[in-house]
């Protein structure tokens, strides 16, 4: 039976890989670290691409949308929110195509999120990679949004007190650098699992959510109820698409995207 699976969700893959790239996407640029990179288990559902959601390569080509769909630490990628994200939005906006620009580097801190900022771990420069693909991506699409889910690094008592103030700067310079000033930034709390063990995880989460205050067409999804994969770190792939999903209503309920 699991052979069957197997085989059926290649081919699934190979059909869908010879479709033609819709001439204009949505696209949102997925950043941060590994849990929107993603952790999770994949499972047959997250693995059948969708030919209205698109996703671009670490090659930097178009391909329909599937988990895993990042490869900051190939040995340990998996589901991430990005996915069921699209696909809520794709149900609430049935004319409409999704492009995804994965960009998540897991163990990154913000101090790495800019100009020219090496993150040896993973031997690349977030910010700088995440500016080159979404202007790759730019050629295929408009820039409807960015989604941010990080801080776990950043929950230490040196570190904590000064991330709303560098999560500030982050968006506006994400902005200038894309030319976007007015695209929604959607940012999520850290999960419930990393709070309960680490008291500066409370002071990231509160400057999380102060970020709509400070910073115009910015919003905050919150984690509350998710549930880890058992380390006490990383979403489990249902909390992984129900934090998707999540993200995804902010763009419904705000009415961030034009009615089809």
């Amino acid at each position: 039976m699991k052979l069957c699976i197997f085989f059926l969700s290649l081919l699934l893959v190979s059909t869908a890989l010879k479709q033609d790239v819709p001439p204009r996407l949505r696209l949102f640029l997925l950043i941060g670290q590994s849990n929107m990179a993603g952790r999770g288990t994949p499972d047959v559902p997250d693995q059948q691409p969708d030919n209205r959601i698109w996703m671009l390569t670490k090659e930097q080509s178009w391909v329909p949308a599937r988990d895993p769909m990042h490869f900051d630490k190939p040995a340990v990628i998996g589901v991430g929110p990005g996915f069921a994200f699209a696909k809520r939005l794709t149900e609430a906006f049935p004319n409409e195509n999704i492009g995804l620009i994965p960009c998540a580097v897991g163990g990154s801190d913000i101090d790495v999120w800019v100009p020219s900022a090496y993150y040896e771990p993973t031997k690349s420069y977030p910010y700088d990679d995440a500016l080159r693909r979404a202007r790759v991506a730019l050629a295929q699409g408009n820039l409807a949004g960015i989604l941010w889910h990080q801080g776990e690094s950043d929950s230490n008592p040196e570190k904590a007190p000064e991330y709303g103030q560098k999560l500030v700067a982050l968006i506006q310079r994400l902005r200038q650098d894309l030319n976007a000033p007015a695209v929604p930034v959607v940012v999520g709390t850290l999960g419930d699992f990393i709070v309960k063990r680490n008291k500066d995880a409370v002071t990231i989460n509160k400057a999380l959510q102060a970020i709509p205050g400070q910073v115009a067409n910015t919003y905050c999804v919150v984690s509350a109820g998710l549930t880890d994969k058992g380390d006490s770190t990383h979403f489990d792939t249902p909390s992984a698409r129900t934090l998707g999903r999540r993200y995804a209503e902010v763009f419904i309920q705000k009415k961030l995207l034009p009615n089809p």
